[in-house]
């Protein structure tokens, strides 16, 4: 899962980064508006953390500028303005949370919890295909009722694909969500083949149904 924290303190930013990375999250950083409008408009991400008071503009702007774009990212506002009408604005344009500073980073990673899950899995903990069963707050898969061990990327890569079931995914896409904004300074996307070996031989080993396809030329499909 990949996140984008928009926010011009550094110290806050780092903070929020190591902690969130530490919940297996792939972390990006904007510190000021253009900076954000830059990376809003080249890279899609799962959650994004929003300042409102950004050097070179307003939050707001961004904001307004996803919803132009028809993003899909969620966002959650993080600002030290906790205002109503800051709050009652933000979730009008389309901001699915508002968290005011100063806030516990427990809480912060929980609220991210929550937008991921509802956008992207229906609200659900558990997610269940057929024989493969998913708990998204245990980071547990389970196949015929047995545990199969994934590494972080390949959970990764598994709850990604799922969440874009039916869609092709490019390798560029797969390369972006796994590195972040460092994979366009990669010479080749190769690593990705390893990481969708792997995860296939796993699920395929432990009895789950070949669901993951190549699409020849183009990247990858979670089909059902």
């Amino acid at each position: 899962m990949k996140i984008l924290i928009i926010e011009d303190e550094i110290e806050l930013a780092v903070s929020i980064s190591t902690y969130l990375s530490g919940e297996n999250y792939i972390c990006e950083l904007a510190a000021n508006f253009n900076q954000a409008m830059d990376k809003i408009s080249l890279y899609e991400y799962n959650c994004i953390l929003l300042d409102l008071m950004l050097p070179g503009g307003d939050g707001m702007e961004v904001l307004e500028e996803l919803k132009r774009q028809n993003k899909q990212d969620g966002v959650i506002i993080i600002s030290a303005k906790d205002s109503l009408d800051d709050k009652i604005k933000g979730l009008q344009i389309g901001a699915d949370d508002y968290l005011a500073k100063p806030f516990h980073l427990s809480e912060l990673g929980a609220r991210v919890f929550s937008v991921i899950r509802r956008k992207q899995f229906t609200n659900a903990n558990l997610v269940q295909q057929k024989e493969l069963h998913i708990n998204i707050l245990a980071k547990t898969v389970r196949i015929n009722d047995v545990p199969v061990i994934l590494t972080k990327k390949e959970y990764a890569l598994l709850l990604y694909f799922i969440g874009n079931q039916n869609r092709v995914i490019s390798k560029n896409a797969i390369a972006e969500h796994l590195s972040g904004d460092i994979a366009d300074m990669l010479d080749s996307h190769d690593f990705i083949y390893s990481h969708i070996k792997n995860l296939k031989k796993k699920l395929n080993d432990a009895g789950c149904g070949n669901y993951l396809k190549s699409v020849y030329g183009t990247g990858y499909k979670w089909e059902i």
